[in-house]
């Protein structure tokens, strides 16, 4: 798969016997522009994961904020009862989704780090509307001097995971107390999560994401909504450690 096929293969979906997909990087937002429909959420955050069928429309939503944060309560129960502040690495949809997931939990004060600040900006000023006291973007500084005085940090760049490049970011600031969360579920304990790890910080890894944010496209596919049980997480953290080894 890539860019140039990617619009084509969509408008075949159901040419194929496929009732909808789930749509990973870099495509969330090419899938958005191919939808008859979406919801307002997909909508704000310009971006799509899960594609299904009414008749012949093809529908698109963006599971990844419930996903994001039904994670996070999984493995941080009262993660948000603090209320920030919080620093997201990255400016890209996954981005925006944590952003929304953020808002919504009334995160107050949130920083962008992104190796383009440019980028960044953008999104601060799309999403300065979303309920944040403060939103502001900076430059990713390898020696994390901007993580002084954080309540969570989250990586939602594709740093760290296998065959990208590494996420080079130093957690010596980071306060005692706070939470380190990982979007990339290959491998299941990043760097970053191994770093944490080493300072006895909590973390949050991004396997539960990928389960809790399916779960809604299983239910748009085949009239069920799955439970995302210890069980499941279990069989699915083995399938991922075969393709590990």
């Amino acid at each position: 798969m890539n860019a140039e096929n990617f619009p084509g293969f969509v408008r075949k979906l159901s040419e194929f016997g496929y009732c909808g997909a789930n749509v990973t990087l870099p495509y969330k937002e090419k899938a958005l522009a191919l939808c008859d429909s979406t919801t307002e959420l997909a909508t704000r955050l310009g971006a799509v994961n899960t594609l299904w069928f009414e008749g012949p429309c093809l529908r698109g939503d963006n599971t990844d904020v419930g996903g994001f944060l039904a994670n996070l309560d999984e493995q941080a129960p009262g993660w948000d009862r603090k209320g920030g502040p919080a620093v997201v690495l990255g400016a890209g949809g996954a981005a925006r989704a944590v952003l929304a997931g953020l808002a919504a939990r009334k995160i107050a004060c949130v920083t962008l780090l992104n190796r383009s600040t440019e980028r960044a900006l953008e999104l601060v000023d799309e999403a300065s509307s979303w309920g944040f006291e403060r939103l502001a973007a900076e430059a990713l500084d390898p020696c994390g001097r901007s993580l002084e005085k954080v309540d969570l940090l989250i990586n939602s760049t594709s740093l760290g995971m296998a065959g990208q490049p590494k996420l080079e970011l130093d957690l010596s600031f980071l306060p005692d107390t706070a939470l380190v969360s990982d979007i990339v579920y290959t491998p299941l304990e990043t760097e970053l999560l191994k770093a944490a790890r080493r300072r006895g910080l909590p973390t949050s890894s991004g396997l539960g994401m990928l389960l809790h944010q399916a779960a809604p496209g299983f239910e748009h596919w085949f009239g069920v909504k799955p439970e995302v049980t210890p069980q499941l997480r279990a069989l699915i953290e083995a399938d991922v450690r075969r393709g590990e080894t």
